[in-house]
């Protein structure tokens, strides 16, 4: 996807008031504002802020599990649904920080659907010290990403027909009710200041031109020494190329219409195939990208300033330039053929060895159940054939 943007630049670092010393900050998000990144950071330097008065409290990089079940969230396709005890897991160790201020971050708590869930997270993390914060990026950069992370969870439908649900089929909640509920950031906001407050909440635009701002943010608000959070190039969230998210949509089509179990879905492509991909290749500067089309574009800049102009009015103090969320990309040249997206080799080989190293990292869990390899051909005829008169009987 292009990245040029049509406003000023305004990459002059912007100081935030430190909060007060016992504030529990919650960054709810939402998804594809630099969440990974700023978590790998925090979890990274969370014996160094320790050492500042402020604890990262969480076991791990991202305490997604917890933010799934408070929110009433199934989990991702294929993974075991979150229970109540990951929630609670992360309330005893917030509480035991005790008065020390701390920091909790998932980008899920942006699921949140209703002020009664607000109002039991901030209750449940104690309501007088919680200060929530929301970090944003224009819409027209989210959108082909967040297609894609839903790719990688199973989504069957190219980009341009998600595009047309999303912005022109009402109530545009199909195939992702989650899509509007993250990122109509107006609403988002409006909902989490209708229970804490707008002194409570702060809202950050993230300047992509800037790369370290973001840092520098959570820096200046946490009270902490300048450069002490820096980027965990492990925890570099790349975004798929066009051909690679193609590669796994259509291997989507494939999964779901042979009707294979969800758990071989999570264990072998999203948390096997997919990451290898991302780790073993950079792709090269001149590899096909995520394209959005012009009216796709023009509409996300025209919801972007909506929606600025709707938090401006909420009275929650924003920091950074809030007409960045109307940016749009500069559309591609007209003129010049559109470039074929094709997989590399190299990719492509890695995918695979990434699904075949997660089947041999961890056995099937059930003994008795026997490989492909090992079940006799009559029995194999015999499952499938009434896995297709299933199907037949369905259609």
């Amino acid at each position: 996807m292009e990245t040029d943007c049509s406003t000023p630049d305004t990459t002059a670092p912007v100081a935030a008031a430190p909060l007060p010393v016992g504030t529990r900050l919650l960054h709810i998000g939402p998804h594809k504002t630099g969440t990974t990144s700023i978590q790998g950071a925090l979890f990274a330097a969370k014996d160094a802020m320790a050492a500042h008065g402020v604890d990262f409290p969480a076991h791990s990089r991202h305490p997604m599990e917890a933010a799934l079940a408070v929110c009433g969230r199934p989990g991702m396709m294929g993974d075991t649904r979150p229970a109540e005890r990951h929630w609670r897991r992360l309330l005893d160790a917030v509480h035991a920080t005790g008065g020390r201020t701390s920091l909790v971050s998932s980008e899920f708590f942006a699921d949140a659907p209703d002020d009664e869930t607000v109002a039991r997270i901030t209750g449940d993390l104690g309501r007088d010290r919680v200060h929530v914060l929301v970090t944003l990026r224009p819409l027209a950069k989210i959108m082909p990403s967040q297609w894609q992370q839903y790719v990688q969870n199973g989504l069957r439908m190219g980009y341009e027909d998600w595009l047309d649900h999303m912005l022109r089929r009402a109530p545009y909640e199909k195939p992702n009710p989650s899509f509007w509920r993250r990122h109509r950031h107006d609403r988002l906001v409006e909902r989490w200041t209708r229970v804490v407050g707008a002194g409570n909440i702060t809202v950050v635009v993230v300047d992509d031109r800037d790369r370290d701002g973001l840092m520098r943010v959570f820096e200046s608000l946490l009270g902490l020494p300048g450069g002490l959070l820096a980027e965990v190039p492990d925890t570099a969230n790349r975004s798929l190329t066009l051909a690679e998210t193609e590669m796994l949509r259509l291997l989507n089509v494939e999964f779901r219409g042979n009707g294979l179990p969800d758990e071989i879905y999570s264990k072998l492509v999203r948390n096997g195939a997919v990451p290898r991909l991302k780790n073993a290749c950079r792709p090269p500067s001149d590899d096909v990208r995520i394209s959005t089309p012009v009216w796709a574009l023009e509409a996300a800049g025209a919801i972007g300033a909506e929606m600025a102009g709707r938090i401006g009015a909420l009275g929650v103090r924003v920091i950074g330039d809030p007409a960045l969320l109307s940016a749009v990309p500069s559309p591609a040249r007209s003129g010049t053929a559109p470039a074929v997206p094709r997989i590399d080799p190299e990719a492509a080989a890695q995918a695979l060895y990434g699904a075949l190293a997660a089947a041999a990292a961890e056995p099937a869990r059930d003994a008795g159940i026997r490989s492909v390899q090992r079940t006799p051909s009559g029995e194999l005829v015999r499952v499938l054939g009434h896995r297709a008169l299933r199907r037949l009987r369905r259609t």
